[in-house]
């Protein structure tokens, strides 16, 4: 298991002057720097990543299709790609932005790993999803519409296999007024020890509010168990950053069940 970060490490400037709030866009400017960005921003980031890899080995299934939802440049994709453990599963990683998925071609060509990975530039609440044992949305729910998330849950459980999976990493909030305000100042000093300034901090939060809409770990579980998920559970949190995992229960073999006296 190796850190499945994409290599290029330019710094992340792009809040460092001064500038006029506007909404965050994954465009060619943050696409450029997204690797940088995302390890000082997300606490456990560096973490999450080659567990994604762990999962994905434990719960791929043979013949099936495994997805990265949101996939950006790919760090995800390529993780699953070295834990999945059968020549004929299918790897698809989608994205909505062209630059996100060009630098991400580009990864995934320099990787050492010779399972085929499908890349697809679209609205993963377009992207057709079947026979799934693993799906991932690291960090990519919270920047669809809260109307539109439970339909996509529910296209992800109804695609996905007896004994499959979901992989779901959000930046959170908490009901507890006193707990969220705890929260916040422990990742902008996150941001902080990561150099980043009180002005990017700010700036890079003004230009994200209206676009990444966090949810608590409650409404998360709670939605997922609607969506078709049989067990939900939190296997990562740093600070207001969670990963979960939901699960599809496998089917009870024949073998296995108590028929009575016959």
């Amino acid at each position: 298991m190796r850190d499945r970060q994409p290599p290029e490490q330019l710094t992340d400037r792009l809040f460092a002057t001064e500038r006029n709030p506007e909404d965050f866009r994954f465009d060619a400017s943050v696409a450029r720097v997204f690797p940088d960005m995302i390890r000082r921003s997300v606490p456990g980031y560096t973490t999450i990543i080659p567990m994604i890899e762990v999962i994905t080995e434990q719960y791929a299934q043979p013949g099936t299709h495994c997805y990265d939802l949101g996939c950006s440049l790919g760090a995800s994709t390529l993780a699953m790609r070295h834990g999945i453990p059968h020549a004929d599963c299918t790897l698809v990683g989608v994205d909505n932005s062209d630059a996100m998925i060009e630098r991400c071609e580009h990864y995934i060509a320099l990787d050492d790993h010779d399972l085929p990975v499908t890349l697809r530039c679209e609205n993963i609440l377009d992207t057709a999803l079947t026979n799934a044992s693993v799906t991932t949305l690291n960090f990519t729910l919270q920047f669809v519409p809260p109307e539109q998330r439970l339909m996509l849950l529910q296209r992800i459980s109804d695609a996905t296999r007896p004994g499959g999976v979901l992989i779901l990493s959000e930046k959170i909030r908490f009901d507890c007024a006193e707990d969220q305000h705890t929260q916040t100042l422990l990742h902008h000093e996150f941001k902080r020890a990561n150099g980043y300034s009180d002005l990017e901090i700010s700036q890079k939060r003004a230009a994200i509010e209206n676009i990444m809409i966090p949810e608590t770990v409650t409404a998360h579980r709670d939605r997922l168990l609607q969506a078709g998920f049989d067990r939900v559970l939190v296997w990562y949190q740093c600070f207001n950053f969670v990963s979960m995992l939901a699960i599809k229960n496998p089917e009870t073999p024949k073998s296995s069940m108590n028929h009575g006296n016959v």
